[in-house]
Formats: C-alpha cells, structure tokens, sequence
C-alpha cells in the first residue's frame, strides 16, 4: 500500500472532502485546511510528505507560499491546482518549483497518479522564481479547453530545458506563438528569439540566410553576411516549415545539432554556437522522409520533443474566449466597440474552420472594421461563413478556384454522400493518390518524357518518381511534342 502524509490546501470545502475520500482509499494519511497560514503551520513543523495546494486561498496566494515552502523544505514536492487555467498559470507554477500543475476539474485518478510519481524520488531542483512586474500579463496563447490544458502543462515542463522542440500543427494553429512562449518564459528570455520561414527564402539562399557567408562566396557577396545563428547567439531559433529546407542546408543543420558548430558560406573556420533549435512545420515529415526529401537522422535530432497543436475544430470551446481576445484587440486598436450575440457565438463554435486561428481571427478582425452595429448577430456571422473566403485559405473565385478549394469541395462532398457513416479507411493515401496521377502525369508531359526533368520539377528523388510511376501505372511517352 503507498505510504505517506499529505497536506491539502483549498478554500472549498467539497473539493477538500472529495480529495481526502480519494486520497484516502489509495492508502495516504491526508490532512486538509482551508487556509495558507494552517498549511504553512504543518510544514514548518516538518509535517507532510506532499503539499496539494489551490493559487487562490483566503489569507495568502498560493504561489507566493511556494517559494517559503521550498526555502525551509527543498525537497517536498509540491502540486498546484486551480481554475485559473491559463498558459501563466502552468508556466508561474513551474517556474516556482512546483511538481505538477493540474487545471480543475481534473480526473482523480490522474491526481492519484501525480501523488505515486511524486513520492517516488526526490523532487527535481527547479530554478527559482522570476519575478515579473506589472499586474496581469498579456496571455500568449488563448483557451482552457483539455486539448490546451495539456499543450501548458508540456510548454511549462519545457521551458525548464533547453531540449530541441518540433511542433507540429496545421496552418494557423499558433506554432509561432507556442515558440515565442517556450523563449520567453524559459532559459533564454534574455537573448534574442529569431524566427525563420523556411518556405520564404528561396532555396539557393538557405543556406547564406541561416549561416552567413564570408565576402566574396557567391556572386554579389561583396561583404560578410551573418546568418541567422549568429544573430540568435544565446538565444532561441525558430525555424518554420522546417519541411521545406533543402537537403544541402539540412546537412548543415545536422552538424549543428550534433557538434555545435557551423562554418559559414564560404569559410572554413568552424564557429561555436549556443541557440536553443525549435522547429515546426504543418506537414507530414515521414512522408517527406520515405520520398527523399527530409533526412531521417535529421528528423531524430529535431523530434525530440514532439508537441501537436490541435485544430480549432478540436477545440471548439475556446472560441467564445478567442472572440473576445480578438475583439480586444480591435478595441485596443481603436476600433469601435464590439460584442457577439451567443446565438452567433454557437454558429461560430460548430464551423470546421479549416484555416483555424488564423481564419477566425481574420473574421473578427473584420468585421471589428466593416460591420456597422454594436452588436453581432447570428444572421451576420451566418452570412459570412457562406462567403467563399471564409473557408481557410483564399479560394480564388468562383471560375478559377484553388487547388485547395477544390479539394475542400470534393472532400465535403464525399463525406456527405456517406450519409452519416465514416468512408473506408485508408483515406489519406487514396486521396493522395488521386492528386499524385494527375500531377505527375502533367509534368511528364511539361518535360515530354524526361524524368530526370519532370523528377527536378517536381522536387522528387529520381529513383521516387520511377517507382511511383510504377506504383501508379503510368505510361511514359518520351519525345511527347506539345502543339
């Protein structure tokens, strides 16, 4: 049976008795206060082998306890839970010293869980608290639905570390702003955050962006160039659609990880560096692996630690907070007041949103600007989810739409036809299929049958785009002319 002595802290008496019921059957010895100053009496005493303590008591904020705690025990562990369940709230109580943080309400049996690992060992030396000024921080990142509690709990365990992070999520999920809050709360918030789209550069100056070049490497080198590293020195680079670097440049950044150094564009003298890598990207890199685009060793080195970034569609119950944060902002920004009727928040929270924050940013933001009452209704919300250009990325109009809007279309169709059921799995390779044919069949015939050409083009390894032409039973007619 465990074995141990636990000290709870919580100004609600129910949430007291159902700890104590719980902790109890598991075998603990659990004394209960509804104060700061009765939990501190105990653990000056020496009592207690585990605090459980709410942020908000009567007499004292739970996290101003923290640091008194662990000044006289250092080594008692310590969880904090609270309704408070923001990304501040993760991050202030792991930056205290805490062991776990859990966001009410919380499943008892995952608390019973946190009270077995904590009592195992020792607890973890933490670095000690950062004092930050002012009142209430602006929050980076919005929402207190499960899927994000649990992206807070991991960034709050991460910004303890200097660990090599790949986020993953689609386009407009937020990688940046989950970047930008691993930099700023952890380690390196002094030094400098640096981010790089890795799909903006184009390919032949990759490698110049992120290293630098020495005066005269290239044609139009007239001076030395630094390199993103260099200008993240002690600090955190962001690299963005790390699936889009090429393999020249992929090599170079191999050897970073591995060794700790680089040599820029042109030089020979290898240079030390200290920049923590967080990379991200919204495609699938073991696809990208099996075609002979993105190094597999690479993938390990960077894959550390892997963190998914739900889709709104996930999280549907953080669209009202997210309304009202972008409505703020509006107002912040000098736009007239604005407020959701909760009949449109409804409409809003049961869209797809394919374009995810972003989109439902862009709609806010524009309808701060362009709608003309104080007050926005169901009907208006209604109206512009109809529009074309409310479904993620741009669609083109309505004679020439996108690739994108064209497959959104076919694949809205297809799940309709199903009338209620799921299609068959194996859904992503047979879509991926039906784009594959059509798009290599056309370049074959750009390059008239040259597929060391049409390879090229399409940024495939040769021997990949031999064996998907068979895979796909391709006919190849070399010489084709075009009229």
């Amino acid at each position: 049976m465990p074995a141990g002595t636990i000290l709870i802290a919580d100004d609600d008496a129910a949430i007291r008795t159902v700890l104590n019921q719980a902790l109890g059957r598991a075998g603990y010895d659990v004394r209960t206060t509804g104060t700061a100053a009765g939990l501190w009496r105990w653990v000056a005493s020496g009592d207690g082998n585990l605090v459980i303590t709410d942020v908000v008591l009567p007499d004292e904020n739970g996290f101003d306890l923290i640091p008194r705690i662990k000044r006289v025990r250092p080594e008692l562990p310590i969880v904090v839970m609270s309704a408070q369940n923001t990304i501040l709230t993760a991050i202030t109580a792991a930056e205290r010293g805490a062991f776990e943080y859990l966001p009410k309400p919380f499943d008892l049996k995952e608390l019973t869980s946190v009270v077995q690992r904590a009592l195992q060992g020792p607890q973890h030396k933490r670095e000690q608290a950062v004092q930050r000024e002012g009142g209430e921080e602006r929050l980076p990142l919005i929402g207190r639905s499960p899927a994000m509690q649990e992206i807070y709990r991991v960034i709050a365990r991460l910004t303890q570390t200097d660990l090599t992070v790949m986020i993953m999520g689609e386009s407009g999920t937020g990688k940046e702003l989950v970047a930008r809050a691993l930099h700023d709360y952890g380690r390196r918030r002094h030094g400098p955050f640096v981010a790089v789209n890795m799909a903006a550069i184009p390919k032949e100056l990759v490698e110049s962006e992120l290293f630098g070049h020495e005066r005269g490497a290239f044609t139009g080198a007239t001076n030395r160039g630094i390199g993103r590293f260099e200008q993240a020195e002690s600090g955190t680079l962001f690299l963005d659609e790390i699936g889009d670097m090429p393999l020249e440049a992929q090599t170079r950044l191999l050897r970073v990880l591995q060794q700790g150094e680089y040599t820029t564009v042109g030089g020979r003298t290898p240079i030390k560096t200290d920049v923590r890598i967080i990379a991200a990207t919204n495609r699938e890199l073991r696809q990208l692996i099996h075609q002979g685009l993105f190094r597999e060793d690479l993938y390990y080195r960077l894959n550390v630690v892997p963190l998914r970034l739900p889709p709104l569609r996930e999280r549907g119950e953080d669209i009202p907070d997210l309304v009202r944060h972008f409505l703020r902002k509006a107002e912040e920004e000098g736009l007239p007041v604005k407020r959701v009727e909760p009949d449109a928040l409804d409409l809003l929270r049961r869209n797809r949103w394919p374009g995810n924050v972003r989109e439902l940013e862009n709609l806010i933001r524009r309808l701060a600007v362009l709608h003309a009452g104080d007050t926005i209704s169901a009907a208006t919300i209604a109206s512009e989810l109809r529009e074309p250009a409310i479904s993620g990325d741009p669609g083109g109009d309505s004679e020439h739409p996108t690739l994108s809007a064209s497959v959104e279309k076919f694949l809205a169709r297809y799940f309709a036809e199903q009338g209620g059921r799921l299609p068959p799995p194996g859904l992503y390779d047979r879509i991926l299929q039906e784009v594959e044919r059509p798009l290599i069949s056309i370049c074959l015939a750009a390059t008239r049958g040259n597929q060391i050409r049409a390879a090229h083009l399409l940024g495939l390894n040769r021997n990949t785009l031999r064996k998907k032409i068979r895979d796909l039973g391709l006919e190849v007619i070399r010489g084709l002319k075009t009229e």
